[in-house]
């Protein structure tokens, strides 16, 4: 996530910070971290591991997902990897 202002910043920081938080309590999450780059501190990254495909798609469906990706999106530059180890 690439943000391009410092009030982008604050709230992608509020909302990722709240997702994080609401995320670990999931069932099935291994870790949920939020990121922000020591070079480029425009720079941001969640990286969150699953126990399954299954509790991945429960997550994606979750009330504050719902409510909280949007906001990392209206905030920032977002681009999304997945890999599948």
């Amino acid at each position: 996530m690439i943000v391009e202002t410092e009030d982008d910043k604050k709230h992608l920081v509020e909302a990722a910070t709240e997702l994080v938080a609401f995320s670990l309590r999931e069932k099935g999450c291994i870790s949920y971290d939020l990121y922000q780059s020591k070079t480029n501190d425009d720079r941001f990254m969640i990286i969150e591991t699953w126990n399954s495909a299954e509790d991945l798609k429960a997550h994606s469906e979750s009330e504050h997902y719902k409510r909280l990706s949007p906001e990392l999106q209206k905030y920032s530059n977002l681009t999304v990897e997945k890999f599948d180890f």
